[in-house]
């Protein structure tokens, strides 16, 4: 049964802004609070801050980047939230775009996917309390780390195009999207997963959907909400690839077209309660193990109380 999460639809300034959403997967309403990277409050110390305020859920990163955090790093603060939580962790991780990789390391990795193979396997063997020894092009490593008892932390992978998808089939436990259409799932996504698993000797990670998504109401334009949240990911190259492998035209001058498309093509949900719920199931349909409710165009536009009111009145319609 595919289960409903809450990704948090904006970027925290204060810890406490999130306690509402983490109040809310706490009543049962929802799985689990996912949380992409940030550059003010750190997601890791947001959901530390929500467990000592006492909201101990379930949480996941959509993703952290890969050039701000070696995977020691990321191994030891993943298993370290999974102690402070009590509740399975999952460890998001991703490249990030070339130029941010250019900006931060100061060139863009080789290849992308030597590099996530690299810190894969680093953090995979750390989290596994494997000792680890690699002398690769882009991570060197020798170390172990002490056993930590706790909760299991998954490590999963952003995952947009094919191949990608079959190496998260090989190394990843989680294989994450956003944006990303049914159809281009079924098509494209879960048959590379489950290739890469086969070719690995191992399971078919699971596969979690971010899913844009906002109910009708008076004076709302859905374009303008795809916009408000995702205009960063459309103005990406790598985002662009993807939705035109999906069939959505995204080589439009006017971003209000691109949108248009964007919907159209089934990257974003809209409607009625009822709308909404049947687009979900196609998600369901395809293979998607848990979707995260993405209200940022609507915590963008309007703000949290608005977002939270769409989350209150989908939830029990979707998990009934």
């Amino acid at each position: 049964m595919t289960k409903y999460s809450i990704m948090m639809p904006f970027m925290p300034t204060r810890h406490e802004q999130a306690l509402p959403l983490a109040a809310l997967v706490a009543s049962g309403a929802a799985d689990r609070l996912w949380q992409g990277q940030a550059l003010m409050s750190e997601p890791y110390q947001t959901f530390t801050y929500a467990a000592a305020s006492g909201f101990r859920i379930p949480v996941g990163t959509a993703v952290t980047l890969m050039p701000f955090r070696h995977p020691i790093e990321a191994a030891l603060q993943a298993k370290s939230l999974a102690v402070t939580t009590g509740h399975p962790v999952v460890a998001g991780i991703g490249p990030g775009a070339a130029i941010l990789q250019k900006n931060v390391l100061g060139a863009p990795y080789r290849s992308q996917l030597g590099a996530v193979r690299e810190y894969f396997t680093i953090m995979g063997g750390l989290l596994a309390d494997r000792e680890v020894e690699l002398r690769g092009e882009y991570f060197d490593c020798r170390i172990g780390l002490p056993s930590l008892p706790g909760p299991r932390v998954e490590l999963g992978a952003g995952v947009l195009r094919p191949k990608m998808a079959r190496l998260a089939g090989e190394v990843a436990d989680v294989a994450i999207t956003w944006l990303t259409p049914p159809k281009y799932l079924r098509d494209v996504i879960v048959p590379e997963l489950r290739a890469g698993a086969e070719a690995a000797g191992r399971p078919m990670p699971r596969l979690v959907a971010m899913v844009p998504v906002a109910l009708t109401a008076p004076g709302r334009d859905p374009a303008k909400l795809v916009l408000a949240g995702n205009t960063g990911h459309l103005s990406m190259p790598h985002y662009q690839d993807m939705l035109r492998r999906s069939g959505i035209d995204v080589d439009q001058p006017d971003p209000t077209a691109v949108a248009k498309n964007v919907i159209e093509g089934g990257a974003f949900v809209h409607g009625d309660i009822s709308e909404v719920r049947d687009r979900l199931v196609e998600y369901a349909a395809v293979g998607v193990d848990e979707i995260a409710l993405n209200l940022t165009g609507v915590c963008q536009v309007e703000g949290l109380p608005s977002a939270l009111a769409d989350l209150r009145a989908m939830l029990p319609e979707l998990t009934r």
